[in-house]
């Protein structure tokens, strides 16, 4: 329930819960950067605490980091600016991305670092953003955000002195806007530069989109979502294909790498062990069951309906644009449930049928309202749940007409699934972790997708993880990375 914001709206209509967008980029990717060098580095080094804080903290593997940032350095020292102080970071999040802030500051997450197969693969990410830094592409992006917010009658009155701290809380801007497509075209062309001095084959960069669209139309398939993967994933924020990246290899005149780097065995022993999928500290999925042992609470959506853990909120999604949204919310002391839900969450909204009920010894209130939204005609079902003094558990179920009372008694179970979990219970729950294993002689993907703790899609999941095409077989003999619970 934590990381980063994947919030899908529904609630919104009702002013129950808040949506991220991403902007696109401004189209005058010449617009000049009104940040001197020194103001980039304190740029950077002001939002810097923020984006950990966003995505999940700094992951607790010094080892990996070390390595992390040595292969980073070694790629810095051959760009256009070797002597910024670059600072490399692999962020606790299972997101699939990487970005970077002015000043030097570069990230990878743990859940990139998983999907990658290689050192050439992990290094033509990190040459990338190296790349954006050096282009001084995420201080443009500021400078326009800058512009746009002051006013174009006011320019004149601003000062390279102060533009830094004209706009604060930038981290989300600046990290999750997507880049244009020159932008990108040209951090990969300065990325291939890099990664071909120091030994790696740039082709790496190439071969790991591939993985990512992979991994992306795998995610729009668990999820249910037709129009793509993930919006807050690498692709999302960095418009580019395979083929874009091969044009800008070949522009950039790399020369021919012989013998390059791979490192596959030496990377994906690095990766034994990782933390896989969700943290602990931000609530674990567990097929249709949502547990959080920080926080010491459970519940269980009905079948067909499928869980996504994001930043504010649990959703699930089920058929026919039928939802559940969860999240935590403070409330006024002393007051009770019914108060809350008509007079706080739902005020303005004209709710039926509200009633106090009792939800495993915790007081709790509920309605309903059929409410137009920008999908159509909606009916949606607020229940607040009286977690403790201050806070507020919160479901909102949302259903087409036609599909509520074929949905009522899963949304019931569902509420009175939510409970308390003991302090014991909570021990028992452990992240999914990355092993790394080396395929046998009678050793298949299927096998080796059978031992995963995955109800669905468990195959499709170790092909993608493993860079696998769907007729690929295993190598005896070669590493295989597989998820397990344990």
């Amino acid at each position: 329930m934590k990381g980063h914001r994947l919030h899908m709206l529904v609630a919104a209509a009702l002013a129950l819960s808040g949506a991220l967008v991403c902007p696109t980029p401004a189209a005058a990717d010449w617009f000049p950067t009104l940040l001197s060098p020194a103001q980039e580095a304190k740029l950077g080094a002001e939002q810097n605490p923020q984006v950990i804080k966003e995505f999940g903290g700094v992951y607790n593997d010094p080892a990996l980091a070390n390595y992390v940032t040595s292969i980073g350095k070694l790629l810095a020292s051959t760009s256009e600016e070797p002597n910024v102080n670059y600072t490399f970071t692999v962020l606790d999040s299972p997101i699939v991305n990487a970005f970077s802030l002015p000043g030097g500051y570069v990230y990878v997450t743990r859940g990139l670092m998983a999907l990658a197969n290689d050192e050439a693969e992990l290094a033509g990410v990190m040459a990338h953003e190296i790349g954006h830094i050096n282009a001084h592409h995420a201080a443009q992006r500021y400078s326009q955000s800058l512009i746009a917010q002051l006013g174009l009658g006011i320019l004149g009155a601003v000062t390279k002195s102060n533009i830094a701290s004209q706009v604060g809380g930038v981290a989300a801007q600046l990290v999750l806007r997507s880049y244009s497509r020159e932008q990108e075209f040209e951090s990969d062309t300065r990325g291939v530069r890099y990664m071909s001095r120091v030994g790696f084959d740039p082709h790496a960069m190439a071969q790991f989109l591939s993985t990512l669209q992979a991994h992306d139309q795998l995610q729009a398939q668990i999820t249910g979502q037709s129009d793509g993967g993930d919006p807050f994933g690498l692709l999302a924020t960095h418009p580019r294909t395979a083929d874009r990246v091969e044009r800008a290899i070949e522009q950039a005149g790399a020369v021919t790498v012989q013998n390059p780097v791979v490192a596959r065995d030496i990377y994906l022993r690095k990766l034994e062990g990782v933390v896989y999928g969700d943290n602990p500290d931000q609530g674990l999925i567990r097929g249709r069951r949502f547990v959080h042992p920080k926080l010491r609470f459970a519940f269980e959506v009905p079948e067909g309906f499928r869980l996504i853990n994001s930043a504010d909120a649990v959703l699930a999604l089920g058929a026919q644009d039928a939802r559940i949204e969860f999240d935590f919310a403070a409330r006024p002391p002393n007051m009770g449930m019914a108060g809350y839900l008509t007079s706080v969450w739902a005020k303005g909204v004209s709710l039926r049928g509200v009633e106090t009920i009792t939800v495993n010894g915790m007081e709790a209130a509920t309605g309903s309202a059929r409410l137009s939204t920008q999908q159509g005609t909606a009916d949606i079902r607020p229940v607040a749940i009286a977690f403790d003094a201050n806070t507020a558990a919160r479901f909102v179920f949302v259903t087409p007409p036609a599909a509520t009372d074929r949905l009522a008694e899963g949304f019931k179970a569902t509420t009175y699934s939510f409970r308390r979990i003991s302090a014991g219970e909570a021990e028992q729950v452990k992240p999914y972790r990355l092993h790394v294993i080396q395929a046998a002689s009678g050793d298949t993907v299927e096998s080796l997708a059978a031992r995963q703790p995955f109800s669905d899609f468990s195959e499709e999941r170790l092909r993608v993880l493993n860079g696998l095409g769907p007729g690929d077989a295993l190598a005896p003999g070669a590493l295989v990375k597989i998820v397990t619970a344990n």
